[in-house]
């Protein structure tokens, strides 16, 4: 890889290799971190999409019978 002059800022083209691995696709935030003195580590960063059905996934489903008992809840 090289590094490039865009605009004031410096940039990489990654390989095609850790774009498919990351599912990167343009416009997707990464984050980069030092991994060592000669050594980085690529994250891709979920989207509000992808947290919010991560989110969903843990709920529990409840029997369709199921109701929610304030005074039995407020006992303890």
């Amino acid at each position: 890889m090289r590094v490039a002059k865009l605009g004031n800022d410096l940039a990489i083209t990654l390989p095609a290799e850790v774009v498919e691995n990351l599912s990167l696709k343009e416009g997707d935030e990464v984050e980069l971190r030092v991994a060592g003195p000669k050594a980085i580590e690529i994250e891709r960063r979920m989207s509000a999409e992808e947290a919010l059905e991560k989110i969903k996934d843990l709920r529990i489903k409840l029997p369709p019978d199921w109701k929610f008992d304030r005074e039995e809840a407020n006992s303890r």
